[in-house]
């Protein structure tokens, strides 16, 4: 399948590492993780989401043939993460490509 959407959140933290174990990890229950290095990839629905494990920064990243999958991931991925960084006060701000 060729992804025509995409989008990416770039979440600043001191511990992309942490959250990005935590996130995967939660989501795991229900989907199938491939790991590559820093770089998890899950099928969310009919759409696909990363997360990116960088310096000083989590980056989320969505890709799909339609709004609906785009969004699924968009929400899957950063309401999640909202709510496991909400001490550290993370935010997710999505970025349409």
């Amino acid at each position: 399948m060729s992804a025509a959407l995409r989008s990416r959140a770039d979440v600043a933290t001191a511990t992309p590492e942490r959250y990005a174990k935590q996130l995967v990890s939660h989501l795991g229950r229900k989907l199938t993780w491939e790991v590559d290095g820093g770089t998890s990839t899950a099928q969310i629905g009919e759409a696909t989401g990363q997360v990116v494990v960088g310096d000083g920064v989590l980056t989320l990243l969505a890709s799909g043939a339609d709004t609906a999958g785009l969004e699924l991931v968009e929400h899957v991925l950063g309401s999640h993460l909202e709510r496991f960084g909400a001490r550290d006060e993370l935010a997710v701000s999505w970025q349409r490509a």
